[in-house]
């Protein structure tokens, strides 16, 4: 599978790793143009490349936007269609300037996402976990403290292609449903960047 990457950071650059450990080929891109993703990309081996966002999004079986949501306007809508779009983002007023109806419950940020890749399968995931223990806490799947992530979408075979991402990270997962029940694990809520089981992350949403 071939994984294109919308911004190319911390939480970005490790899901681009551990896509790699998997098995899968990647495509990174970030705002400033694939020359300066050359070392990044050659720390990762044969199945890295760099290119536009555009070109990514068009190569990619999926596709992870890790980009600040101020700027998820940036994300080319077209080659996106029809594919799963993992959304890693979340909300900061401070740096992504006030949403009023973010601030409002309105909607959520993965929503906004949604509406502006209206012909994607947005799957919220990733959000709560910071990147160094993305990278560091994976355990096999019968492990009794392995650590679980939500997940959010309205399409059954996103989610369903997410989870086995997910769990061939080394991590549990908990489907919260639909992508509106995204905000039960948005910043501020019992789950974020919070280490727990499946049964506690239940718990915790519940």
């Amino acid at each position: 599978m071939v994984i294109g990457f919308i911004g190319s950071g911390h939480i970005g650059a490790t899901l681009a790793r551990l896509s790699v450990n998997a098995g899968h080929s990647v495509v990174l891109s970030n705002s400033r143009g694939p020359e300066t993703l050359s070392a990044l990309v050659a720390g990762m081996g044969p199945h890295a490349t760099a290119a536009t966002s555009a070109e990514a999004a068009a190569r990619g079986d999926i596709i992870v936007v890790s980009i600040p949501f101020g700027h998820y306007l940036d994300v080319p809508a077209e080659p996106t269609a029809g594919k799963v779009v993992i959304d890693v983002g979340n909300y900061y007023p401070k740096r992504d300037g006030a949403y009023a109806q973010l601030d409002d419950g309105t909607t959520t940020s993965s929503e906004l996402v949604a509406a502006h890749l209206p012909d994607a399968r947005v799957v919220k995931a990733f959000n709560v976990i910071h990147f160094q223990d993305l990278a560091d806490e994976g355990l096999p799947a019968d492990h009794p403290e392995r650590r679980a992530l939500p997940i959010a979408g309205d399409d059954a075979d996103a989610k369903k292609t997410v989870t086995e991402l997910i769990d061939s990270f080394g991590f549990d997962v908990v489907d919260t449903g639909p992508l509106a029940e995204g905000r039960r694990f948005q910043p501020g809520t019992p789950a974020y960047l919070t280490r727990l089981t499946a049964a506690q992350l239940r718990e915790a949403l519940s």
